[in-house]
This record gives C-alpha cells, structure tokens and sequence, in this order.
C-alpha cells in the first residue's frame, strides 16, 4: 500500500466537498431574489400625477432668479450665449434651455 494514496483521496474529497458547497451556496443566494412576476411593476403600482407643464418664467424663477434679476431686454443675438453659457454653469437640462431661450428673446 502506498501511504500518499488515502492523504490524495482525503484532498479530492475536500476540493469536492467545498466545490459543492459553493455551488449550493451560489444557486441559494440566486433563488432568494423574488421573481420578477412578484416584484410590482410601474404599470401596476399607483397612477402618478401626470408631469406639470413647465414654462420659461418658472425655469427661470427657479434657478436664474437666484443670482440675478429678470433681465427687460437682451438683445436675441446674446440670448442664446447667453443661455448656453449659463446651462452649463447651472446644469439645466437641454428642456430648460429651450425653455429660457423663449422666455428671454420671444
């Protein structure tokens, strides 16, 4: 008898074991997340408020009006420099922008 062959048996169990064990642990862990059957979809939850309409004027209390007054006139060709420059600055959405481009130069 060889005395390597039982310690060689005694490694191939441990490896299967463990391998095993962390499948098992593996597919417990995946079948604890809740199917997405049981999971409540946007569809099938609460109705929501539809969005309200935003216009130039409210775009512009909400973020410009902060720093600066409602401006009486600027000349068109500035408006849209203008604006570009301070959407980036204030990171109004590209909605926003066209917003204030029809409050400030109409």
């Amino acid at each position: 008898m060889n005395p390597g062959k039982p310690v060689m048996k005694r490694i191939l169990l441990s490896l299967f074991i463990g391998s095993y064990l962390a499948v098992a642990a593996t597919l417990a862990l995946a079948s604890d997340d809740p199917q997405p059957s049981q999971q409540p979809t946007p569809a099938s939850a609460a109705p929501t408020a539809p969005k309200p309409v935003k216009t130039g004027e409210q775009v512009f209390n909400n973020n410009c009006s902060r720093c600066h007054q409602p401006p009486m006139s600027i000349p068109p060709r500035a408006t849209g420099t203008v604006v570009m420059h301070m959407r980036t600055r204030a990171r109004l959405s590209r909605e926003d922008e066209q917003l204030l481009l029809h409050f400030l130069a109409p």
